[in-house]
């Protein structure tokens, strides 16, 4: 397990320990992977991704690979080039476009090494991919698929991500291709099933993902957030350009990490996560459902380590494949305190709002 001392890695790695597993502890950090390898009774490796025949060479003896160290742009190219060498399977649990992206270039390539490159085992991905995945299968001609979820707080590593993605803009799957539109491009009322709740766009993996899953051509993703806050996003969208400026968005990313330590155990016992996604066709037929899970760190946690019993008991294909694809649309609700509801259409569900764009931006 790489990135074994992050705060998604140490609650996977204990689960594992706690379960009588023992996991490798790896990670850059000599001193933290020191640290938790010992307070786990697991082996250790430290070492960092600079050198892919290194990497490699540090995978001796190992089956398979959970990265969780993020931002995952700059971590997950040079973990699979590594595996592919040392024929060894990958899996992370990023929620980044490129990086599900570049895995996807790498399908080939795996599949004649024999090993399974899954990115977005996580809460990005897992219960969205599975949930769009669903919905496509009640409506097979779909040319459209809008997904929005509702989320706690955030660790330090999921900030950053946050700070890198932003830096770029928003992102949508359009007429089957990924495009560039602004920071909250278009807002939703989406009835959640605790109540409608105000939504705005933002580049979820599912862009990416979701695409590979149901190939669906055009593909919108959102999260709820307060209406103030989307008014803030658009007032100040215009400063989040500069982040691509190094010194200043390493100066952003510092001051999140002095104000961010995630979730307390309490938080992740009592704060669930709520989803929902509608499909539509040319027709103008549509399915839409809910899906509630349990908070997003814990639910890392616990398809993380299904994802990688499955692989390491041989029930994932060679090649890359998004979490649905590798393990089934019914995945998430093998996983506990998951509950899935169907909806009768759009047009049925007097809550729902088409999504208001931006005009001006467009």
């Amino acid at each position: 397990m790489y990135g074994a001392s992050g705060f998604a890695g140490r609650l996977i790695a204990r689960e594992a320990a706690r379960r009588g597993l023992r996991p490798v502890i790896a990670g850059r950090d000599t001193e933290a992977i020191a640290r938790l390898a010992n307070e786990l009774s697991c082996p250790a490796r430290a070492f960092s991704l600079d050198d892919a025949s290194m990497t490699a060479a540090h995978l001796f003896g190992i089956r398979a690979v959970l990265n969780c160290a993020g931002p995952f742009i700059a971590t997950a190219e040079p973990m699979i080039e590594a595996c592919l060498t040392a024929k060894v399977h990958y899996l992370d649990i990023t929620g980044e476009i490129d990086v599900i992206e570049r895995a996807a270039e790498m399908h080939e390539r795996a599949a004649a090494a024999g090993i399974a490159i899954i990115p977005a085992v996580g809460f990005d991905v897992v219960p969205s991919d599975c949930l769009a995945a669903m919905l496509a299968a009640e409506l097979p001609a779909a040319s459209r698929l809008q997904l929005a979820f509702t989320a706690g707080t955030v660790s330090r590593g999921t900030a950053k991500t946050m700070i890198e993605t932003v830096a770029h803009g928003g992102r949508a799957r359009i007429d089957g291709r990924i495009r560039w539109v602004p920071v909250a491009w278009k807002t939703i009322q989406v009835p959640f099933p605790n109540g409608s709740q105000q939504a705005v766009s933002i580049p979820w993996g599912d862009v990416a993902s979701a695409y590979h899953s149901t190939g669906i051509p055009n593909i919108e993703t959102y999260t709820a957030i307060p209406q103030g806050a989307i008014r803030w996003l658009k007032r100040v969208r215009w400063f989040f350009p500069l982040l691509r400026i190094r010194p200043l968005r390493r100066w952003v990313e510092r001051v999140a990490e002095s104000h961010i330590e995630g979730p307390s155990a309490k938080e992740r016992e009592q704060d669930g996560a709520a989803l929902w996604g509608r499909v539509s066709d040319a027709a103008g037929r549509s399915f839409e459902a809910t899906l509630t899970v349990p908070n997003g760190y814990k639910l890392t946690v616990l398809t993380a380590l299904a994802s990688v019993e499955r692989v390491l008991a041989d029930r994932a294909p060679a090649g890359f494949s998004t979490p649905s694809q590798a393990f089934g649309k019914d995945f998430i609700l093998s996983i506990p305190d998951t509950d899935l509801r169907w909806g009768e259409g759009g047009s049925a569900n007097s809550h729902f709002q088409e999504p208001r764009s931006d005009k001006r931006l467009e």
